[in-house]
Formats: C-alpha cells, sequence, structure tokens
C-alpha cells in the first residue's frame, strides 16, 4: 500500500513538473515575442517623428554632397541593409517556432513517463551546465566593420580598354581615344593630373577639352583647400598639428605631377615648406623622415637650394639613420655642383649601418 501510495504521488510530481515546464516555457516565448515586437515598434515610431520638413531638408543635402553614383550606392545599401533585417527576423521568427514545438514535445515525454523523463531532461541540463558547456573565446573574433572587404563584380569592358594615356593619344581613332579619356577620367584623377595633362596637346579637340575640364576642376579645388587649410593653421589653438600633418602628403600628392606653372610651382612648394614649418615648430617629434624627404624633393625641383638645405640638416639631425637623410643630401649637392660635400656624404653613408636601396647602391657604384 505504501509503495503504491509513492508511485501515485511520484506520478502527479512529476505531472505537476510537466505542466509547470509547459506553462513557463510558453509564456517565456510570448514574452520574449512581445519584447521584440514592442522594441521593432518603438523603433519605428522613433524613425517616424522625423517631421516633413527635415526629411526634405537631409534630402537636399544629400542631393547636393552626393552623386548620382554615391545616390545609386547608397540605395543600394539601405536595401541590403532592409533585406538582411528582413532575413534576420524570419530567422527569429522560426527559432522561436522551434523552441515552442520542443517545449510541447518536453512536455508529452514527462507526461508519458512521469518519472523517467524528467529525471532524463535534468539529468541531461545538470552534465550539460556541468562538463560539456564552456565559454564562447571571442579573442580572434572581429567586428569590426573597417576591416569587411566587399568584392564587387570585375568590369571587363572596361578593365580591357584601360591603356597608358600616352599609348592612348597615339590612336588615330578619335572614338577610342575619347572612350580611353573618360576611363581614365573615371578614375583615380587627382593621381593622374601628369598623365591628364599629356592630353592637353592631343589632335582631337573634344579630347582636349575634356582634359582641360577635368584638369581645371582639379587644380582649383587644390588651390581652395590649400588656402581654406591655412586659414585653420592660423587659428589652430594649444599647438594642434592635424591640418598640417593633413595638409603636407595632399600638397606632395600633386606637386610631385609638376602640372603648375614654374612661378606657381615654386609658390606652392614654398607653402608646403611653411606648413612644414609650422608643424617643426609646434612639435618636431611630428615631423617624420617621408614628411623631410617630401619637401627637400619639392624644393629641389624648384631649385631652391638654401632652404633645400636647411630642411635636410634638420632631417639628418632628427634621422641620422634614415636612408632619406643622406639622399636628399647628395641630390643636393650633385645638383647644385658641391662636388666635396657630395663625396663627403657618399662616405659618411657607406660608413654608417644604414640599410641601402637598390637605386642608392647604383649611385655609390657609379661615384665611389
Amino acid at each position: 500500500m505504501n509503495q503504491l501510495l509513492i508511485f501515485f504521488i511520484l506520478i502527479a510530481l512529476s505531472t505537476i513538473v510537466s505542466v509547470v515546464y509547459l506553462v513557463l516555457g510558453l509564456v517565456f516565448h510570448i514574452t520574449l515575442d512581445n519584447k521584440v515586437y514592442y522594441s521593432k515598434k518603438h523603433y519605428e515610431k522613433k524613425v517616424v517623428k522625423k517631421t516633413g520638413k527635415e526629411l526634405k531638408r537631409e534630402q537636399k543635402i544629400k542631393a547636393k554632397e552626393a552623386g548620382e553614383e554615391e545616390r545609386e550606392a547608397a540605395t543600394t545599401a539601405a536595401q541590403e541593409e532592409k533585406d538582411a533585417k528582413d532575413e534576420q527576423d524570419a530567422e527569429d521568427e522560426e527559432s522561436f517556432n522551434e523552441e515552442r514545438v520542443a517545449c510541447v514535445l518536453r512536455f508529452v515525454i514527462m507526461l508519458l513517463c512521469p518519472v523517467v523523463g524528467p529525471a532524463f531532461f535534468l539529468l541531461g541540463q545538470l552534465l550539460y551546465r556541468t562538463v560539456f558547456r564552456k565559454d564562447v573565446d571571442l579573442a580572434d573574433v572581429i567586428f569590426s566593420k573597417d576591416r569587411v572587404r566587399t568584392n564587387v563584380r570585375a568590369d571587363e569592358e572596361r578593365e580591357r580598354d584601360i591603356v597608358p594615356v600616352e599609348e592612348a593619344l597615339a590612336v588615330s581613332d578619335k572614338s577610342s581615344l575619347r572612350s580611353l579619356m573618360l576611363n581614365v577620367i573615371r578614375g583615380d584623377v587627382q593621381s593622374s593630373l601628369a598623365a591628364i595633362a599629356l592630353a592637353l596637346n592631343s589632335e582631337d579637340s573634344e579630347t582636349a577639352h575634356y582634359a582641360a575640364s577635368v584638369l581645371q576642376d582639379q587644380l582649383n579645388d587644390f588651390r581652395v583647400h590649400v588656402q581654406k587649410t591655412f586659414q585653420k593653421i592660423e587659428k589652430e589653438e594649444g599647438g594642434g598639428t592635424g591640418c598640417e600633418e593633413k595638409l603636407l602628403p595632399y600638397m606632395n600628392r600633386v606637386l610631385e605631377q609638376r602640372v603648375f606653372t614654374q612661378i606657381e610651382q615654386k609658390k606652392l612648394v614654398q607653402q608646403m615648406s611653411q606648413a612644414g614649418e609650422c608643424l617643426f615648430q609646434k612639435n618636431r617629434g611630428k615631423m617624420t623622415s617621408q614628411f623631410y624627404e617630401w619637401i627637400c624633393l619639392r624644393l629641389l625641383e624648384t631649385k631652391d637650394f638654401e632652404r633645400m638645405e636647411m630642411w635636410c640638416d634638420r632631417a639628418a639631425e632628427q634621422y641620422p639613420e634614415e636612408l632619406s637623410s643622406f639622399t636628399c643630401k647628395l641630390k643636393l649637392y650633385f645638383t647644385s655642383n658641391q662636388r666635396e660635400k657630395f663625396f663627403q656624404t657618399m662616405k659618411e653613408l657607406k660608413e654608417s649601418e644604414v640599410v641601402i636601396d637598390s637605386e642608392t647602391l647604383e649611385l655609390i657604384r657609379t661615384f665611389g
């Protein structure tokens, strides 16, 4: 009689556990569904709160700042984001449905197997928590969007037609020449100014017009940007050097192509030297060996030997173990016909422990 009573008590307890498990499981999933639903509704309400005027103003600003291609890219990105969100919502809904089905199945098993069923699930959960569960190591997982690379399908038609501008100018077919010139213009224009300038002498007037228009726009943008940056440098407070550090590589990228007239090139190189002087006076540690080399080479092109020698001495003092500190001096002394200083610098270079590149090695073999 006692054994039968204990059996019925176990069955009752098992049934109660099964019912409680089912109720808690369903309540948990319904609550989770409601949280997700209301969080989505709250997000949509926040987005809708923007007035029509604000949306029109944003659209006008974006239309002015972005070109046709950028707008298409933004639209594509928005569509992809929406598709990804819809796909994630569908996956979440499917996951919730699977959890509900699993919850009902466990309830049925525990109901049919009053003692063994709950004991089995309880033991399995204990083993999972104590033995098999491990913390996820996210040390090697990268969530930064900066490292994501999007692979875009190659434009084979356009890539097949890309050739050096010098070869494009030799093409007699005007339509092909114009097509090649347009492909060059669509690329990195600021790095191709010297090549585009060659097209100014083309026999095809339309090609020359393309080149002149692009070149004029780019040079005007360069002048305006340099002027505005110098105004910011004058207003900088607290020894800030951000403007100078950005201006030096920007100016060097254009000035090394020598697309300006001789007088304007010399004036702009002096401005570049002035920007370097500001950076040197504010924080000498921010003057890299690359900055010194850029300034020296641009001054060498304008034959401003006196100012270049000053920058060479500064580079040698701050970076005595850098190859550029020696090569800038060698180029200066060779161009200015200072024979004794040239060979003295070459001797110092050979006695130093500086790693020499192939160009400098050939120079040493020639004059050493």
